[in-house]
């Protein structure tokens, strides 16, 4: 069945291509010479360096379809003559290599199509930029050498003319704006499921094999004519020999166009699935297993892709004629570097480092190749090995393996010393896998780069690069991979501003980069996906509409509402009149209530995300009157926590926030209890009605055993914070000077205070237990 017929038994695709060739007046044209066209560009053999064979092929093309369309002008239809006419005046009108990349952009949008209705469900999801450094030898290199490059609108791959925008096609000026500075969102495509990729791989391998078949029938015949050169039938079995030889270099070509487009897919999948993994460093769901379902597809891809290289030179042994033997040489070189591309694409890394490294401290990480078995790489396991690389080592090697290829040196590229930096690959007999686990790695030493700027040691960016070289089938292989990028740290009060490096490199990395350049702005509904993912993930809640809101208006700077939310303001800047950036007190308040607040902000007991003004109002609003209060996280105090209630009088009072160095001797809930003025808690995003106090904190109380007088005739003491004046504060509340979020954890032995200063305590009352 030909391409087209395959659109037009679906009335949707048929539209849609439909109009996209009516757009250049071409519909009749495809209508018409349908079988032709497909043959004609599917059988184009096409080096994607070389502009000037591109205008050959396009001229040449141009010159016979309109050869073609003259031949069929002895129709007696005279609409038709009358159409022909104007089809032809159309091509002499049309520059012959925007005709041919026209066409030839619509076949590949026609091959997706088919594929997609066997391939692909109807559900959709965005596709998110990953970092995959394989790949980049077909694409991004070519880009840069200003060849023809790959049409990657709507997932399609086709080849388009240096020069030339296709259709879809988005122009450089969108490309500059993505590296000078913001996010083009990615364009929706359909989401694949795989196991429908693995029948495709078959239906289009068993399509292939017919032509094997065809194959041996030929080899057959040419050895007849090999052995009879006296018979008057050789002659003729010659000539059909030729034919068939030329029927059969058709149909590789179109199988390997297939296989082509099936590897992309899959490949396009993996890069999905690194790109999910990246996300899951943020705190995003993660499904590992979809792992094993694509290697199930690159298992099936390297069997097609070894019967394609077997069947092409089964060809050329036929020796017929010279042209046919030097199209096939550029096809078997064709087909072998799309086998090389798989090989290298299936080394990857499926158990991450560390994003955040501190030196002298163990660490685990795997790799996994997905097609070790396949190749019979466990009968003779490779050693894998480690190293270290700075961002400008990773971007020089990735850039010279993409010019030089596989074969270039690691010497020099190390920026530190791993310990325990070797595994050898095993092989799972029961789970198919091929890996290699490096169990107990240590970075003793690290190289920094100069710094330049407000640069840092915690905005530097480094990745651990895996590597191994084994044979096969007497052919040396070398494969590598990167790791997600790290941030190296040698103390703990380094890892705050090192989990903003990585949360925003994992949120907004594209999917082909220099390493690890990422955007230095995004948009504000970007990074509130990020923040809500982060916050959720490490919580167990997720943000509201209203939290979101909140921190929107937080980031903003001189109250002015802008689209993009930049590095700095992230990261950088301290908020107005502090001296914390927005960062600093967001990760304290993510980790103050991941230590001592988790329970009451699942339970929906902390508005928290508040600011003070809106806090107020929304307890002077209040129906429940005096004794109304909510908990909300302090604006002032890194990492803190506080208590806004209706005073006796019919006022707001703020208590002065509680760090985690509090809570650790007395936690919020008892705070609460101790506490007699608050009676009612504020509605909040999840619990809409008010309730009553020990109601809502009752569960997270601590049980205070009644304790008989002591013997020695001592009464035990403990804290008592009274409800101060009408200030609008609490006096008795210690203050605490501002500090780091990160604190060690401090035990509590039964019935002692631990290190509480009461010197620091203007107001208590000591009173018997």
């Amino acid at each position: 069945m030909s391409l087209w017929k395959r659109i037009s038994s679906h009335a949707d695709c048929e539209q849609r291509m439909a109009a996209y060739y009516d757009e250049k007046g071409l519909l009749d044209l495809r209508l018409s010479l349908a079988p032709w066209i497909e043959d004609r560009i599917m059988s184009e053999q096409l080096t994607p360096s070389s502009t000037d064979q591109y205008e050959r092929i396009a001229l040449k093309f141009n010159e016979d379809l309109q050869q073609k369309l003259l031949s069929t002008r002895t129709s007696s239809d005279q609409t038709l003559k009358y159409r022909i006419v104007e089809l032809c005046a159309l091509i002499q009108r049309t520059p012959a290599v925007e005709l041919y990349t026209y066409l030839r952009s619509g076949l590949q949008k026609e091959l997706q199509l088919a594929a997609e209705k066997t391939v692909v469900s109807t559900g959709c999801q965005s596709s998110m930029p990953l970092n995959p450094y394989m790949n980049m030898n077909n694409t991004a290199a070519g880009l840069a050498m200003g060849s023809a490059y790959m049409d990657t609108s709507e997932g399609l791959g086709a080849v388009v003319a240096p020069g030339v925008v296709a259709p879809g096609v988005v122009g450089p000026g969108v490309s500059e704006v993505m590296h000078n500075g913001s996010v083009t969102p990615m364009p929706v495509r359909p989401k694949i499921e795989l196991y429908n990729v693995t029948v495709e791989i078959q239906r289009s391998f068993n399509d292939f094999m017919q032509c094997v078949k065809a194959l041996n029938m030929l080899s057959q015949s040419y050895h007849y004519v090999l052995n009879q050169h006296n018979n008057p039938d050789a002659e003729a079995t010659f000539k059909r020999c030729i034919e068939e030889k030329g029927n059969i270099v058709a149909l590789l070509r179109r199988s390997f166009m297939c296989y082509e487009f099936l590897q992309d897919l899959v490949i396009t999948e993996l890069k999905n699935w690194r790109r999910q993994q990246a996300l899951a460093g943020n705190g995003a769901p993660f499904n590992e297993t979809t792992l094993d379902e694509i290697q199930r597809c690159f298992e099936q891809l390297e069997v097609f892709v070894t019967q394609l290289l077997s069947a092409v030179k089964e060809t050329i042994a036929v020796r017929l004629m010279n042209a046919e033997d030097i199209e096939l040489t550029q096809l078997l070189e064709q087909i072998q570097c799309a086998q090389k591309n798989l090989v290298c694409s299936a080394f990857i890394v499926d158990k991450q480092p560390p994003q955040v490294m501190k030196t002298n401290t163990r660490f685990a990480a795997s790799v996994r190749w997905l097609l070790g078995s396949q190749l019979g790489l466990h009968m003779n396991p490779p050693t894998v090995e480690c190293i270290i690389m700075s961002e400008l080592q990773a971007q020089r090697f990735v850039s010279k393996r993409t010019h030089e290829g596989s074969n270039c040196n690691l010497g020099g590229q190390s920026s530190g010393e791993i310990q325990n930096c070797a595994s050898a690959m095993e092989y799972q007999q029961n789970t198919h896998v091929f890996s290699a686990g490096f169990r107990n790695m240590q970075l003793k030493k690290i190289k920094r780069a100069e710094k330049k700027g407000t640069e840092s040691v915690m905005d530097e960016k480094f990745a651990l690069c895996f590597f191994a070289t084994t044979t096969v089938n007497d052919y040396q292989i070398h494969v590598w991979t990167l790791s997600l990028p790290v941030v190296v740290i040698v103390h703990g009060n380094q890892e705050p501003q090192s989990w903003a490096t990585i949360t925003w490199d994992n949120a907004f990395a594209d999917i082909v980069r220099d390493p690890f350049v990422v955007t230095d702005r995004v948009t504000w509904a970007q990074l509130s996906i990020a923040l809500n993912t982060k916050f959720g993930s490490t919580t167990q809640r997720a943000l509201t509409g209203e939290n979101l809101d909140f921190l929107y208006e937080k980031l903003q700077r001189d109250n002015v509402a802008g689209e993009y939310i930049s590095w700095n303001q992230f990261c950088k800047e301290p908020l107005p009149d502090r001296n914390f950036t927005f960062w600093d007190w967001f990760f304290a308040i993510m980790k103050l209530t991941k230590d001592h607040l988790l329970s009451m902000w699942k339970a929906g007991r902390i508005t928290g995300f508040i600011n003070r003004a809106k806090a107020q109002n929304d307890l002077m609003q209040a129906t429940t009157g005096i004794g109304t209060f909510l908990v909300r996280f302090s604006d002032s105090e890194l990492g803190g926590v506080t208590i806004a209630y209706v005073n006796q009088y019919g006022t707001v009072t703020m208590v002065s926030p509680w760090i985690a160095r509090d809570l650790q001797i007395i936690n919020l809930a008892d705070r609460i209890r101790d506490l007699d003025a608050l009676r009612c808690l504020h509605p909040t995003d999840v619990n809409v009605q008010p309730l009553d106090r020990d109601s809502a904190f009752g569960e997270f109380y601590t049980t205070r055993d009644e304790e008989k007088p002591r013997s020695d005739g001592y009464v035990r003491t403990s804290v008592h914070v009274r409800t101060g004046d009408d200030t609008g504060s609490i006096s008795g509340t210690p203050h605490h000077p501002m500090q780091s979020p990160h604190q060690d954890s401090m035990s509590m032995p039964n019935g002692d205070f631990g290190m509480t200063d009461f010197d620091s305590i203007s107001n208590f009352d000591v009173y018997k237990i």
